[in-house]
């Protein structure tokens, strides 16, 4: 709060003392607050209190007072006295009194360095009286510190779903004879078998496959005795576990051949029928249903199955085509394969990029800083996959990054186009908070949730240009100079020069400069030099900025300030 009084004013008003000339109006007292003005959300709210002494106001005088920032007119207020017929403020002649003035105007570049000046007219009787209100200064500048936040609203690149190791099985399995375990040398033979055993071999000497496990589970078909059964298919997941060591010793792979098997029998294979018997085209639907029911509705094996040949032609398809598919032991090697590593992949992306999976020219794109290169591999990304958005959306921020904002948004509509996501909208945010649209940053920012910190981080941006300033202290994160504007905005200078020092910011011409705000705040004049010259000293232009900053207002005309004039 400043106040300032007329009496004390004539050393720096524009035409002299308010009413040195007129008696029907004189000797009045203004506070204004804040002093100097300040700026908030591209706004500037003016509030002046005045006072009127007693008799400082005719009985039949009137006055229409405005004030002026910059040339800029306020709204204009009347005042009169208690006898005056005017639609205004009444102040009594005796014992005098008080108005408030208060309003809000557009913030304007001039406003920052200029004064707040109060015009008026005075009148009595109806008629203006010429040449006796003097244009008197109230108030110095405007303060507008919010402007120094950074318009660095943050991209989000979409993530890879790159994993350099991804578990893999190899399959095959062994099939047995009605009632039998053994595996029969025929069936070393069979394709899948040898398949296995040559990619055993190869394994081998492969640094990259790793064997986790062998699992080998036996199944018996649903005929005969359930307690047989369950007996048969261990004894086949066993000779499994045999056959499967004497295919890997021949592969020579000695992993294979050691104690890494899992083994299990699971009796009676009823769901692998019920596959089989829905694949079957010699047999009728309703013979099926037929089938289905009686295995479901004899418990007794023996009766089940007299059943089930009573069937006649159905069961011969049965016991021909789809028994002998069930009796069998499944093998399963389980390993891990280690994909390409960061040189390979990168030497591969330059070479022969479409060779790469979508997922690994995602992640290889993360391996460089180089936004060019960035925007290769994340091109050759969207050829590999023009459907997946994240490539789409990738291409967008590094031509944010490189200041091309609108190809950026049309990046950012395509990506959202494909597919409605967060992390699309968050960056549509940015590019209308950059573009300077903050109602409609601040709605893609509100559908933004679960996208990144990034959006917290906007919303902060938002949230101080709106005058927000406890709102923006909670957004944002991390120690930045944004946080830390918001913190000496908010009030908190001190824990302001914390953040800073904290954060990037702490050696930085910005860094420096905020917190020689917050030392002036604080009354620290000590700290507001050495913070001030530190800031010129890393950026020239600093000096001119605190020449007609109004945070040091109360300072100008101390001898340690001289530096800045």
């Amino acid at each position: 709060m400043k106040k300032q009084s007329i009496k004390g004013l004539a050393f720096i008003a524009v035409t002299g003392s308010l009413v040195s000339s007129c008696d029907l109006l004189k000797d009045l007292d203004y506070t204004v607050t804040p002093s100097p003005l300040e700026m908030h959300a591209d706004s500037v709210r003016v509030k002046v209190d005045v006072k009127f002494p007693e008799k400082g106001i005719k009985k039949k005088a009137y006055a229409e007072l405005t004030p002026k920032l910059a040339g800029t007119a306020l709204k204009t207020v009347t005042v009169q006295g208690e006898k005056a017929t005017a639609n205004g403020t009444v102040i009594q002649y005796k014992p005098g009194g008080t108005m408030t003035y208060t309003d809000v105007v557009a913030y304007k570049p001039e406003f920052e360095y200029t004064e707040l000046i109060i015009t008026g007219k005075v009148f009595k009787g109806g008629k203006e009286k010429k040449d006796k209100f003097a244009d008197t200064e109230i108030a110095k500048g405007t303060i507008i510190t919010p402007y120094l936040v950074n318009k660095d609203f943050k991209c989000i690149y979409a993530k890879d779903e790159f994993k350099r190791v991804i578990e893999h099985t190899a399959p095959a399995q062994f099939n047995y004879l009605k009632a039998k375990y053994d595996v029969r040398k025929t069936e070393y033979k069979d394709t899948d078998i040898v398949n296995l055993g040559n990619w055993l071999a190869a394994a081998q000497s492969n640094p990259k496959i790793n064997i986790k496990s062998i699992n080998i589970t036996g199944f018996a078909s649903p005929e005969g005795e359930v307690a047989k059964n369950e007996t048969l298919s261990s004894d086949r997941a066993n000779s499994g576990k045999a056959g499967m060591i004497e295919v890997s010793k021949k592969a020579k792979n000695e992993k294979a051949s050691g104690e890494i098997y899992n083994l299990a029998g699971r009796g009676e294979d009823f769901d692998g029928f019920k596959v089989q018997l829905g694949k079957n085209t010699s047999i009728k639907q309703e013979d099926k249903d037929l089938i289905l029911r009686v295995l479901q509705m004899y418990a007794d094996p023996n009766q089940r199955e007299t059943e089930m040949r009573n069937l006649g032609k159905s069961f011969t398809e049965l016991d021909k085509n789809i028994f002998p598919l069930l009796r069998r032991a499944e093998v399963s090697v389980v390993y891990d394969l280690t994909g390409y590593s960061d040189d390979e992949l990168k030497a591969i992306s330059t070479s022969d990029p479409q060779k790469l999976t979508l997922e690994e020219l995602l992640f290889t794109a993360t391996l460089t800083e180089d936004l060019n290169e960035k925007a290769r591999l994340y091109r050759e990304a969207e050829k590999k996959d023009p459907s997946d958005y994240r490539a789409a959306n990738n291409v967008g921020v590094v031509l944010y990054n490189q200041g091309k904002v609108a190809e950026a948004k049309s990046q950012f509509e395509k990506a959202n186009g494909l597919k409605d996501n967060a992390i699309s909208k968050n960056n549509l945010g940015a590019v209308a908070g950059v573009s300077g649209d903050r109602k409609k940053a601040a709605d893609l920012f509100g559908q933004a949730g679960g996208a990144g910190d990034e959006v917290n981080y906007n919303k902060g941006i938002i949230a101080i240009q709106n005058g927000k300033y406890s709102e923006a202290v909670s957004a944002f994160g991390d120690a930045s100079f944004n946080k830390a504007l918001a913190q000496l905005l908010n009030g908190d200078a001190a824990a302001a020069v914390k953040t800073i020092d904290d954060s990037n910011d702490k050696e930085s011409g910005q860094g420096y400069y905020l917190k020689a705000i917050a030392a002036a705040r604080q009354s620290k004049l000590t700290d507001l030099v050495s913070n001030l010259k530190n800031a010129i000293g890393k950026d020239a232009a600093w000096k001119a900025k605190a020449a007609k900053d109004r945070e040091f207002l109360k300072y100008a005309e101390d001898a340690s300030m001289a530096f800045i004039k």
